[in-house]
């Protein structure tokens, strides 16, 4: 596997791939990799003859600057990682790459960008939306794949896509997670032993919610269950728990048999903010 940071060593390779007929798919991350990365990495093999993973903090989808200094960056093990994962090409650009002097353009895609993360991280969408966009016309890749731990931005991603015409298919995979139920996140090496202990009581809040609401319980009452369960457990600020539409992400206050539904929650332990969602069962599935 071979690391290139600039365009046109990108372009040069994927030109020599497609003039043989291969097809391309890309893997966005922003690095600090994990088995949840590499599942993304094992679908895209199954589904394309080459394979670019990108490895890329993106400082303009942060608006915490303390976060994006603690962002961990561990760009020689990822490496590793890919290479044994089967990755053809690592594209890892630096900022001046993708932000030369005088860069002035953001992508914002309304709607599914508004409310949950998007309303708790103002601007965070665009920021997504236009790195990602501009990985997709870097790579020239004809599949992208990501995760669903990060549900809004699966969905952000697909409206852009959709709107813009922009000739890639978005595959979402299932979330990983730790034998304790628990997403795989980048963000979870930042938890401390105890906190650790403690952040297990998002995904079973959440598993539990959503398993209420598809017999039948109030939603407003199975929410507010799950904001209390954490403040319990020892979270901080909870920043949302929410049931919505699983393509249109519109607020749902009852879910209507057989529609698509999430709760989805984002919550707060110590200077870690973790998110995870689960899809409402479906009678009969």
């Amino acid at each position: 596997m071979e690391t290139v940071s600039t365009v046109a060593e990108l372009r040069g390779h994927v030109r020599a791939w497609k003039e043989a007929g291969a097809r391309v798919g890309v893997v966005p991350t922003m690095g600090a990799l994990h088995e949840g990365h590499l599942s993304l990495v094992q679908a895209a093999r199954a589904r394309a003859d080459r394979v670019i993973a990108t490895v890329f903090v993106n400082p303009i989808q942060f608006d915490n600057a303390d976060d994006l200094a603690t962002y961990p960056r561990t760009l020689v093990e990822d490496g590793r990682l890919l290479a044994e994962a089967g990755v053809d090409l690592l594209y890892a650009p630096t900022v001046a790459q993708m932000y030369p002097p005088g860069f002035a353009t953001r992508i914002s895609v309304s709607g599914v960008s508004e409310g949950l993360c998007g309303g708790a991280r103002p601007g965070h969408f665009d920021g997504v939306a236009t790195v990602v966009c501009k990985l997709f016309m870097q790579t020239l890749a004809e599949c992208a794949f990501f995760g669903e731990k990060d549900f809004q931005q699966v969905q952000v991603v697909r409206r852009m896509v959709t709107d813009l015409d922009l000739p890639i298919e978005i595959i979402s995979c299932p979330t990983l997670r730790e034998a304790d139920g628990l997403a795989l996140s980048s963000r979870n090496r930042r938890l401390s032993a105890a906190q650790r202990q403690v952040a297990v009581a998002l995904p079973r809040a959440l598993a539990a919610c959503a398993d209420a609401i598809a017999t039948g319980a109030d939603v407003a009452t199975a929410l507010a269950g799950v904001a209390q369960q954490l403040r319990a457990a020892g979270f901080g600020p909870v920043d949302y728990v929410e049931l919505r539409h699983a393509a249109s992400l519109q607020p749902l206050a009852a879910c209507p048999p057989g529609a698509p539904a999430r709760v989805l929650a984002a919550a707060w332990l110590g200077d870690v903010r973790l998110i995870d969602g689960m899809a409402v069962p479906v009678a009969g599935s």
